[in-house]
């Protein structure tokens, strides 16, 4: 109870500029529909096999794209406040780090949940067909990988503390190659065996073919089971490991 308790009041501390903000809820959440109607509208011009299946393939990719950009700003926000100073007064209240950590990765997950409903909503009109049951698990899925990406860009600033540079260069360096071996853009049927093999090894990989089988109507199967799993291991592994990190934000 004490942990959910700091946890809420981490979330209504990082959720709280936010609200006073709305201009820029409002265009945060516009920029990756305006991305989505941009790019999934060139997809459209392909031949997909049927009336709305380009988007049934594009925007489950599309959320897992958005979570990777989003839940990973919550490392740029703790390095701001570590760096501003503003951590601080933070750090010497009774509040644990395990709950700094989850509290601050809790907000960016709702607003990437906010924001992926958008986008459904947004291409229903377009074709795209919705299997609510198999939405609302694929949305959970979203969460609990977010929370994995997040908690991992929390531990990677806190690493990364006393050269900024290098948390830009590694996080770059990492996202795209993420990106790419998933699938998310591009099928990789027809890859090279080695680009192939890679994506094999990549967590993101199974859930974004969970995510594309679960807004299919697909409850079962492989595709689920593998992403599911491969979600909660990634979010258990990043709790873990930002949780350890943030033990040394005071230093």
């Amino acid at each position: 109870m004490r942990f959910a308790t700091e946890t809420g009041i981490v979330f209504a501390r990082e959720v709280r500029p936010n609200l006073r903000n709305p201009a820029g809820i409002v265009f945060g959440m516009a920029q990756p529909v305006v991305f989505l109607v941009l790019f999934g509208s060139l997809l459209s011009g392909i031949s997909w096999g049927g009336d709305g299946a380009a988007w049934q393939w594009f925007v489950p990719g599309m959320l897992i794209m958005l979570g990777l950009g989003g839940t990973v700003s919550a490392g740029y926000m703790l390095m701001t406040e570590m760096t501003g100073g503003s951590l601080d007064r933070m750090l010497v209240t009774p509040v644990s780090r395990s709950a700094m950590l989850v509290g601050r990765t809790a907000k960016e997950v709702v607003l990437l949940v906010a924001q992926s409903v958008l986008i459904v909503l947004v291409v229903l009109p377009l074709g795209f067909e919705l299997h609510l049951v198999g939405a609302l698990v694929a949305l959970l899925l979203l969460a609990v990988i977010g929370v994995g990406l997040g908690a991992f860009s929390c531990a990677l600033a806190v690493l990364a503390r006393k050269q900024e540079s290098l948390f830009y260069l590694v996080q770059q360096t990492l996202v795209f190659p993420l990106l790419m071996l998933s699938g998310v853009l591009l099928p990789l049927d027809g890859a090279p065996a080695w680009m192939r093999a890679l994506s094999r090894v990549n967590p993101l990989t199974y859930v974004v073919e969970a995510e594309r089988a679960l807004f299919a109507g697909q409850l079962s199967g492989t595709a689920v089971l593998h992403g599911v799993l491969s979600a909660v291991a990634f979010a258990v592994a990043g709790v873990l490991v930002g949780a350890r990190a943030m033990r040394f934000t005071g230093d």
